[in-house]
């Protein structure tokens, strides 16, 4: 681990990516009371120093891995800017819209660093640090060489600008959240109309090398745990699409179903079974009302917690 470089946001990916060793980071969880000692937990078992500001984690940093919500990744470039040594390099690895970027490289440019679109293809676990990444931007050979020093042994350069890489990134997820959305979708739908087993016989018969209840059971485990953050990366997927002119009907649907889950707040269950079944009560739990005037399947357990103005969104 180089003892110059500081993680922003301390979250799965930063964890599964950290080493024990010099390196400092930042998460704003260790500064609410009802977060900090679990956060603090997070760090210590990565053996990595808390600290207790942004200006803290990154004093004399030359390489920072900006790993938060998609939702906070432009405001933490910007908390950040004022405190970054002149040529650091601040490697965004955070899942949102190409002008997102773009506008966080303004910000990272303007007070003398370098600025690094940075994309991860694929789940953070079981790879780590042999997860697939893209880089792109005016600094991808400085960006890409940080990240080999630091342990990551799949990085490639995509042509282009900052943007480049999470663009590709963007569209990927289109299909990848897209099709965990829809997968529960389907499987709550069978659920309630008692042919689970018929519905998934059917799939599994048109696609034989998939086994749809496994994947059922896997999407929904990662909706349980990462839904509200996989909504967020959404949002800015819409942004994305609609950037380009090519719609986001569908994935704007994916925003509502991802977030609905995270809004339970819900721990997986071991199985899709009782999976289904803590969803199936979900909404008395989750304080769901049918005084909204909202019509009926939006007080499905899918849509539990979802306004109406989110649905229309």
């Amino acid at each position: 681990m180089r003892n110059d470089t500081a993680f922003i946001g301390f979250g799965e990916a930063a964890m599964a990516f950290a080493r024990d060793g010099a390196a400092r980071g930042y998460d704003r969880k260790t500064l609410a009371a009802t977060t900090r000692a679990a956060k603090l937990a997070d760090f210590e078992s990565a053996g990595i120093w808390a600290c207790d500001s942004a200006a803290d984690a990154i004093a004399g940093a030359t390489v920072i891995l900006s790993l938060v919500t998609a939702d906070q990744a432009l405001a933490a470039a910007s908390e950040a800017a004022p405190h970054l040594e002149p040529q650091a390099l601040w490697l965004d690895m955070n899942s949102v819209a190409p002008d997102t970027k773009r506008a966080a490289a303004a910000v990272i440019h303007a007070a003398g660093a370098r600025y690094v679109d940075v994309a991860v293809l694929a789940p953070v676990h079981p790879a780590r640090l042999a997860v697939p990444l893209l880089v792109s931007g005016p600094h991808a050979e400085a960006g890409k060489a940080a990240l080999a020093e630091f342990g990551f042994t799949n990085i490639r350069i995509v042509a282009g600008d900052v943007g480049a890489a999470s663009t590709i990134k963007m569209i990927r997820s289109v299909m990848v959240k897209g099709l965990e959305a829809l997968t529960t979708e389907w499987i709550l739908a069978a659920d309630a109309a008692g042919i689970r087993d018929e519905a998934v016989a059917a799939l599994n018969a048109s696609w034989p090398d998939t086994d749809w209840a496994e994947k059922a059971d896997y999407n929904l485990d990662r909706m349980m745990l990462h839904g509200l953050r996989r909504a967020a990366e959404m949002e800015e997927v819409v942004k994305t699409l609609d950037g380009l002119g090519t719609g986001s009907a569908m994935t704007r649907g994916t925003v509502a179903r991802q977030r609905a889950i995270g809004l339970l707040g819900l721990s997986p269950a071991p199985t899709l079974s009782a999976k289904l079944d803590a969803l199936s009560v979900a909404p008395a739990q989750a304080g769901a009302s049918s005084g909204t005037g909202s019509p009926d399947y939006q007080k499905t357990p899918a849509f539990a917690g979802v306004t109406e103005s989110e649905m229309s969104a």
